[in-house]
């Protein structure tokens, strides 16, 4: 679900078939409600989510809804393949399939990776943890072919220059946590990125698993393939 805007008038006009200047009078007696308080100005912007009522009959009432998912490796993140498991089949019979059917994925993983997937119907909550811009952190556990040594964490957070697209990623952070495992923290979502990188030092990338986006981590309570909603205390910090 896109987060429409529109000013109040237009959306009572549109949702109640009725013109403009009979708006104004409708809003100037208090007749209308926007999330629980009283509307009065015409130029009031609205969203998709704002309740809204007038004379005791509600005419919006979306709710957001904010989804955490372990995502297991082979499931794509997708909401239709025709070759494999989707992220969405893994929510059918466990949400309401009016929720499930507005849901969109926040930030993807590519089919032999694992770990923590989002779904929202709020898409100014989503753009906010995807845009560069925003520089939010994703956290990875990457297991490898080869031995680590010093020279990964020095050249992971000079970037690397990637001619293909002619771009140079953003510095990001290594941490060796033994021999072939290491944790790797990025700031953008470069195509198969890690598996990149990793490949300038000729060592294969065994198994990635993504365990945090922002503040949120992967809730360990969670199997592969389960899902729970986020709390509302998750969905405000997330960001920091």
């Amino acid at each position: 679900m896109s987060l429409n805007t529109m000013r109040l008038d237009r959306f009572i006009s549109e949702a109640c078939q009725v013109n403009r200047k009979a708006v104004r009078l409708i809003l100037a007696q208090s007749r209308v409600y926007v999330n629980g308080s009283v509307a009065n100005d015409i130029a009031m912007i609205v969203d998709t989510f704002s309740l809204i009522v007038m004379d005791s009959k509600t005419l919006q009432s979306n709710q957001p809804y904010y989804i955490m998912l372990n995502k297991p490796i082979g499931v794509v993140c997708a909401t239709k393949d025709e070759k494999h498991k989707t992220v969405i089949d893994l929510l059918v019979g466990k949400y309401d399939e009016n929720i499930i059917s507005d849901l969109h994925i926040v930030g993807r993983l590519d089919l032999n990776t694992s770990g923590l997937v989002l779904l929202t119907n709020d898409s100014r909550w989503s753009e906010r943890l995807t845009s560069p811009k925003h520089k939010v952190a994703k956290c990875y556990k990457v297991t490898l072919a080869n031995p680590l040594t010093i020279d990964y964490i020095n050249t992971f957070a000079q970037g690397m220059y990637f001619p293909y697209e002619n771009i140079t990623t953003q510095p990001a952070k290594l941490t060796i946590t033994s021999d072939f495992q290491a944790d790797v923290t990025l700031t953008e979502g470069r195509y198969h990125q890690i598996k990149r990188m990793f490949g300038r030092f000729r060592n294969q990338v065994l198994m990635l698993n993504r365990y945090s986006i922002g503040l949120l981590s992967l809730d360990e309570a969670l199997a592969l393939g389960e899902s729970r909603h986020l709390t509302p205390l998750e969905v405000r910090n997330i960001s920091g």
